[in-house]
């Protein structure tokens, strides 16, 4: 069988971890319409009957070396996604090379692995002819081992992209076991959960300066208890999250809530509680203490 692991790189917000969601058929990865929606590396497990793709989902890479030590975080997580896989999807959402691909054109010459260009969002591309000179301007740029138009928000291609991967994945027996689809225990799935409906649900600005922690998980016969601290960096975004009398609060708890028993499979309490840990997101020792330790 063919098995391995598959790196998904590319710009923030470009649609990673769509994709994967997607190719997976179940989602593993949230997803926003903002970029550093990812903070982690997410494996997820496609077991076919050709074999076993292993799909890595890591924040986008971007320009920003400096800046708070969470984004040097997510700068290196993102850096560390080709140590150790077997093929790269290179992600572009575009007709088009942007300043920092340059960046990643050097990281791909260096990893000296098998490199796909998947071009997402093509169900908003109208000439075919503007497509085919594009790749041809790509493949003198780079040696892809394929090129492959696709929409991951509406499966466009990703049965042929599917296909393309397991072909340039090495032969090998199963790593993980057929049933497995992640290597994330529901713990950390949920607290992801959380700050999904935080993202979405709240401004611009303020979904980077908040983190959840799952402070107690309790599964029971028939229903999962879960207790989560979401942590903000000061007593004004604490207001905002919670909202005029709760509402907000309310709100983010009970979206959140519906996609846990779906996970779980069965009725969830969840309790979330606003704490403040002023400059969480620029401090290396709170960070690993909030699970920003890979």
């Amino acid at each position: 069988m063919n098995c391995g692991y598959v790196a998904f790189i590319g710009r923030p917000n470009v649609g990673k971890s769509t994709l994967m969601n997607h190719l997976l058929r179940q989602k593993i990865s949230i997803t926003s319409r903002k970029p550093q929606t990812t903070r982690h590396r997410i494996v997820g497990i496609n077991t076919t009957a050709a074999g076993q793709a292993i799909y890595v989902d890591t924040p986008g890479m971007h320009a920003d070396e400096e800046g708070k030590a969470l984004n040097r975080y997510l700068n290196r997580t993102a850096d560390s996604t080709l140590l150790g896989v077997d093929v790269v999807v290179w992600l572009i959402d575009g007709l088009s090379f942007h300043d920092y691909d340059e960046v990643i054109f050097k990281k791909l010459e260096q990893a000296n692995l098998p490199v796909i260009l998947a071009v997402n969002k093509i169900d908003k591309l109208k000439e075919k002819a503007v497509l085919l000179a594009f790749f041809d301007k790509a493949q003198h740029r780079y040696p892809f081992k394929h090129m492959v138009p696709i929409s991951a928000l509406k499966n466009t291609n990703l049965i042929e992209l599917e296909k393309l991967i397991f072909e340039l994945l090495p032969e090998s027996e199963l790593i993980y076991p057929e049933d497995q689809v992640t290597d994330r225990p529901e713990r950390f799935l949920c607290a992801e959960i959380v700050r999904e409906k935080l993202t979405r649900r709240l401004g611009e600005e303020l979904p980077y300066s908040l983190t959840v922690e799952i402070e107690r998980f309790e599964e029971l016969p028939e229903i999962a208890k879960i207790y989560a601290i979401i942590w903000v960096e000061r007593a004004s975004q604490k207001n905002i999250v919670i909202g005029k009398q709760g509402d907000m609060l309310k709100k983010i708890g009970t979206d959140a809530r519906v996609d846990m028993e779906k996970l779980i499979g069965k009725k969830v309490f969840l309790q979330l509680w606003v704490k403040v840990k002023k400059g969480w997101s620029d401090n290396e020792r709170a960070l690993q203490n909030l699970g920003f330790n890979e």
